[in-house]
């Protein structure tokens, strides 16, 4: 197999959560290009992913599931239904989150509890059955999750979401100790300041941006296409001696 080959996911099947917009659906289109067949997860319909997943040629599922709330059951049923529609699972990416910004001093306990459930409970128990599928299978998988600049950092108002991404990256590094032995992959991917709905209050605020963009040695935001090749390569046989690792995307904020 040539080392080109190693990238390829044709025949691969990836659930990816938060599809319908942003990161979430700029990881679909990668995968799908490289050859993968998508089960997608939100909280809406998603017919704009399913359309263009569908023009590369590969097949889309999308399934409506509110993954605030969801329990453990609900997100055992959901990889049993993306194996009955699609036949197999091989490929898990916990995208979908969520971010509240208020003062630490006066942050509500409802801010704190919807952050903390889809972005980190969610990203523990979706994973937890995704990997018992792929042990049933015996085909081994990978589960790539999205962290964040907080992972590494404090940030300002938004304790929750801080919370929630260190625990991403912690929780990444304990199952890959697990699991690895199943020939299971469990990494993360740490966006930088990216241009999506998450964002959108920073970019409105012009002082905030500016000081963002400053630091940024790339010297500007990134794109959910800035994505497509790291999930591609986390997903992809290229990467199977990579383990528990939190790889930055970032246009080199950390480095600054």
């Amino acid at each position: 197999m040539s080392i080109l080959d190693k990238f390829s996911l044709a025949g691969k099947v990836a659930i990816v959560t938060g599809a319908s917009t942003g990161l979430g659906q700029g990881m679909c289109y990668g995968l799908a290009e490289a050859g993968a067949n998508v089960v997608g997860v939100d909280y809406v319909d998603m017919p704009e992913t399913k359309k263009n997943v569908e023009a590369m040629g590969k097949k889309f599922h999308g399934i409506k599931m509110d993954l605030i709330h969801a329990s453990q059951e609900d997100l055992v049923n959901l990889v049993a239904e993306a194996v009955k529609v699609m036949g197999h699972v091989d490929i898990l990416v916990n995208n979908a989150g969520i971010i509240k910004r208020q003062d630490a001093l006066e942050f509500s306990e409802q801010n704190w509890d919807d952050v903390m459930a889809i972005n980190s409970r969610t990203v523990f128990f979706l994973s937890q059955a995704a990997a018992n599928q792929f042990v049933k299978q015996q085909t081994g998988g990978k589960i790539i999750s999205v962290a964040s600049m907080l992972s590494y950092q404090g940030g300002i108002r938004v304790p929750s979401y801080t919370a929630s991404k260190s625990a991403v990256k912690g929780i990444t590094m304990a199952m890959a100790n697990e699991w690895a032995k199943y020939n299971i992959n469990v990494n993360a991917i740490a966006p930088g300041y990216m241009a999506t709905n998450n964002t959108q209050q920073l970019r409105d605020d012009e002082s905030r941006a500016g000081q963002i963009l400053e630091r940024i040695p790339a010297n500007r935001w990134g794109l959910p296409s800035d994505m497509m090749g790291t999930v591609v390569f986390l997903a992809s046989e290229a990467s199977s001696y990579i383990n528990g690792f939190t790889i930055a995307v970032d246009g080199g904020w950390l480095a600054r």
